[in-house]
Order: C-alpha cells, then structure tokens, then sequence
C-alpha cells in the first residue's frame, strides 16, 4: 500500500492562517508541507538579533532586513527564514511576501533545525534560484556559506569560523564572520 500525503498551497496556507488554525502554532509552509518550527533558544535569538542589526549597519537603505519574516518562494512554499536581506520595497511587501527575485540572500541559525537547514531548505532555496544562503551552525559555532544555485542545489559550498565575506549582491561590503558566532 502507497500513501500519499496531502500537500498544502500558499491559497491553503494562507486561508487556515485567516480562519485561526493556525493561531499559536509556530509553523511554515515548506515544499507543500506544513512544517513545525524549533523554539529559539537563547543563543539563536541572541546571534539573530544582533546579526540582523549588524547587517542593518553595514547596509543601510540599501535593503530591508526582515526577521523571521515569510517570504514566497513558489506556490507551495512560504518559509519563514531567520533574516532575509531583501529589495527595499516596502509598498509592495503590503500586497505580497518578498519573492524569489527581491531576496538578496538569506540566513538561517541552527542547533535543533540544522538538519532541515541543511537539507530541505537548502534545496528549497537553491531551487527558487535565491542566491546565497548562509547557515550559522549554532553547534560548531561555524558560518555555511552556500551559492550557485543549479539543478536544485548549491554548487558552492564553504564553512567560515573567522575572516570577512563579501555577499555577492554586495561585493562592496565586507561582513565580518564573527559577528554572527559567539564571540
């Protein structure tokens, strides 16, 4: 016997939200499924923080900074990433969650989601074409750094404990890595 799990639209999604389904559950819509979120510990709430705000300096006007925040990613995709760096468009963020081609890039912390991290949204971002997506490994106290989207995954894939990167929507500017770790 064969079972076949239901898979939910962003139309779905998006109607159980407005009935209160939803209400007090903290969850994301994720290749048709509806996934469950991981509590924040206080370390990933901590080093989000103060990384979204660090990426607010660097940057300016030059983007929004969206915390935990949906983004649209297809019809059947409506994840909520830990910061999104996306096209400063606010008006247009009343109508719509950012779309694939406002993400500039977007990061996620990690300790008891690192796999699903690293797995299912890695492949899900990858196959929405956002270019660059950073996992700080909240266990290794490490900086993902994936790019390249092809075929559905990353082809490029390196691990920062120290040193800057310059993100590739950004080459002017220059993060330095260990303001998302601990210091």
């Amino acid at each position: 016997m064969t079972i076949t799990t239901a898979k939910w639209t962003v139309d779905d999604y998006h109607r159980m939200v407005e009935a209160g389904i939803l209400d007090d559950r903290p969850v994301e819509l994720l290749n048709g499924e509806i996934i469950e979120m991981s509590p924040e510990g206080t370390p990933h709430a901590s080093l989000s923080s103060q990384g979204a705000d660090y990426l607010r300096d660097l940057l300016g006007k030059r983007v929004k900074i969206r915390e935990g925040k949906p983004i649209t990613l297809s019809d059947r995709s409506e994840p909520e990433p830990d910061i999104a760096i996306v096209q400063p468009m606010e008006d247009e963020y009343f109508d719509h969650h950012p779309y694939p081609e406002n993400i500039f890039w977007l990061i996620e912390f990690s300790n008891s989601s690192l796999e699903k991290d690293l797995e299912v949204k890695r492949k899900a971002y990858a196959a929405a074409g956002i270019p660059e997506y950073w996992v700080v490994n909240l266990k290794r106290m490490e900086l993902v750094v994936l790019r390249s989207p092809q075929e559905g995954d990353y082809q490029e894939k390196a691990t920062l404990t120290e040193g800057t990167i310059q993100p590739i929507a950004f080459p002017d500017v220059t993060v330095a890595v260990n303001r998302f770790l601990k210091r």
